[in-house]
């Protein structure tokens, strides 16, 4: 019988200042069952997270590895796959999809792994574009033809790497092929072409293009990683457009400047007017693709756009983004910044503020605060295994409610661990919900200790 993974708790995302790494961190920071998310990447992170953790790391295995035992890490999400070559070179996509790929699965891999998990993104690139091409590539189809550009090489190999991994070592394996993925805060060799005021074509051609927004490419890798699914999906979404219906939705104007025979020098001739089309997409502007999506949905995942509201929705940006651009300012990573917001006691949650309690999710996040605490919390472990059962609090009399959810399912560790985050009524109220329930010692002299320090604090203002 085959052995079921267990449900993702540990969780950690390469690629996290991608755009796909930062917005999926984004999304399993609301996932109460995922305890820690740990994002790697050689940059900083370009999206606001709450409790996603930033290790500046690079993909050299042997750090990563590192990371993954003393993380006691279960799920990789690998999100950092160049599939656009206008965005970097050759050779540094290479790098960054072929060798950097295998780096992270020798982390991964090895006698005594805690990794039982990974998610590859990936891209339709796979299949190419062909003119003999079928209808919808499905999932168990190979690639009809060779490789014709670099980044469809890089693709093939990286893959190669990936079903070798799942063969080898046991771990359920998630692989998924995204299609052309547009939206609005998604910058793409096709959304630069369709920013342009006239939509070059290939004279005599009229591709038919399937896209997918880029909620549910997000969507795709969050479902993937909560749930038991392994095996290659597509993710495109529902219906194909012609190129044309597709400059019709836009707004635009088409114009078959590209001519059928030696259309490559063409569009490098195009650059100097500063429209780059790389050679992945110019087999699409000749002979589109489609995607069967069947798969993916039948293992529960439900589409929010269709390719027609998908660039529906990126007219609707484009029309709105000239006036809205200078409303909100960018994110801007500060490392100081975000370990005082994360992990000083001084910053109290909104949530904390007005009702004076914590949350489970909050509750994970705060047992890191032990660290202060480590010595205490030893002997609290020594006197809660040696202690006699307590009746409950109700038949005591007299006791407050706990300023804590959850609290008396709680340790006496994992208490002493929350006090340094707590304010002084809050202290206070945790004070007299122990002294008229356990009143262990352990737990009393932890909050004295913090109502000390908080006098202290008001005496020196």
């Amino acid at each position: 019988m085959e052995r079921r993974p267990a449900p993702s708790s540990r969780v950690l995302i390469t690629g996290l200042a991608t755009h796909w790494g930062g917005r999926l961190a984004q999304a399993l920071e609301h996932e109460d069952g995922i305890e820690a998310i740990i994002g790697v990447d050689s940059r900083d992170p370009t999206l606001e997270l709450e409790r996603t953790e930033f290790v500046r790391v690079s993909t050299q295995h042997a750090l990563l590895r590192r990371l993954v035992d003393a993380a006691e890490i279960d799920t990789v999400i690998d999100t950092r796959l160049v599939s656009d070559s206008t965005t970097t070179s050759p050779r540094n996509a290479h790098e960054n999809n072929v060798i950097g790929t295998m780096n992270i699965l020798a982390a991964c891999s090895g006698p005594g792994s805690s990794v039982r998990k990974l998610v590859f993104k990936s891209s339709a690139h796979y299949y190419g574009t062909a003119q003999d091409d079928p209808g919808f590539f499905t999932e168990a189809m190979a690639r009809p033809h060779p490789p014709s550009t670099p980044i469809e090489r890089d693709i093939v190999e990286a893959e190669g790497a990936v079903a070798e991994f799942a063969e080898r070592s046991g771990a359920a394996v998630s692989l998924l092929r995204c299609a052309n993925v547009i939206g609005p805060d998604l910058r793409t060799a096709h959304s630069r072409l369709f920013d342009l005021p006239v939509l070059p074509t290939i004279f005599g051609f009229d591709p038919r293009y399937q896209f997918v927004h880029e909620d549910d490419v997000v969507g795709a890798l969050r479902h993937a990683t909560t749930r038991d699914m392994p095996g290659i999906y597509n993710v495109a979404a529902d219906g194909v457009l012609a190129l044309t219906e597709v400059a019709g939705l836009l707004g635009k104007t088409y114009v078959p400047l590209l001519p059928p025979v030696g259309t490559g020098l063409a569009a490098l001739g195009l650059r100097r007017l500063g429209v780059r089309i790389p050679p992945e997409m110019l087999g699409q502007m000749r002979f589109g693709r489609g995607l069967d999506n069947r798969k993916l949905k039948a293992a529960g995942y439900e589409y929010r756009y269709t390719t027609r509201e998908a660039v529906q929705k990126l007219a609707e940006y484009q029309r709105l983004h000239p006036i809205l651009r200078n409303v909100q300012e960018p994110y801007r990573y500060e490392r100081d910044v975000e370990e005082f917001l994360r992990w000083s006691p001084n910053v109290v949650d909104a949530s904390i503020r007005g009702e004076g309690r914590l949350s489970p999710r909050q509750i994970v996040e705060l047992r890191r605060l032990l660290e202060p605490y480590e010595e205490m919390a030893a002997f609290a472990r020594e006197e809660e295994n040696g202690a006699a059962p307590a009746a409950p609090a109700a038949s005591r009399g007299g006791s407050e409610k706990a300023p804590v959810e959850r609290y008396d399912d709680l340790r006496a560790d994992e208490i002493v661990s929350l006090v340094g985050s707590l304010d002084r009524p809050a202290l206070e109220a945790l004070r007299a919900h122990e002294q008229g329930a356990r009143a262990r010692r352990t737990v009393l002299s932890a909050i004295d200790r913090a109502l000390k320090r908080a006098d202290a604090s008001e005496a020196g203002r």
